[in-house]
């Protein structure tokens, strides 16, 4: 159970990480994209801070890429590793399988549309 808890634990992890990628480029496009420039205008003046992750938006993606990596390979490690028999416990075991393989692929599309908007999207418009 310990094994899961970890992977649970690097699950939810990486879905900060990966959230991370959208700070730094997804929110600007998306703010600037609808027109409210002026409240992303706002937002860098009150949280100065958002400008580091888009100074800085390849180590950003580079920690969660390695965030994500490592998630995957317990969630890889965890799928075959034995519940409890009591029926209460074993339940409880799936469903913490569940919900952190939905974290994990979460945090793949948050991280997917981050990249997106950070290298692709400019390469477009």
């Amino acid at each position: 159970m310990t094994h899961l808890k970890h992977t649970k634990a690097a699950s939810v992890l990486s879905l900060f990480t990966s959230g991370g990628t959208l700070i730094c480029c997804a929110l600007p496009a998306l703010l600037v994209g609808i027109g409210a420039g002026a409240a992303m205008s706002s937002l860098v003046a009150n949280v100065p801070q958002l400008v580091w992750f888009s100074e800085h938006k390849v180590v950003v993606f580079i920690f969660a890429a390695c965030m994500l990596i490592v998630s995957g390979m317990l969630q890889w490690r965890a799928r075959s590793l034995p519940c409890p028999v009591d029926p209460a416990l074993a339940a409880a075991c799936m469903k913490a399988r569940k919900v952190s393989w939905r974290v994990y692929v979460f945090s793949v599309l948050i991280f997917l549309v981050g990249g997106f908007f950070a290298f692709v999207a400019p390469i477009i418009l």
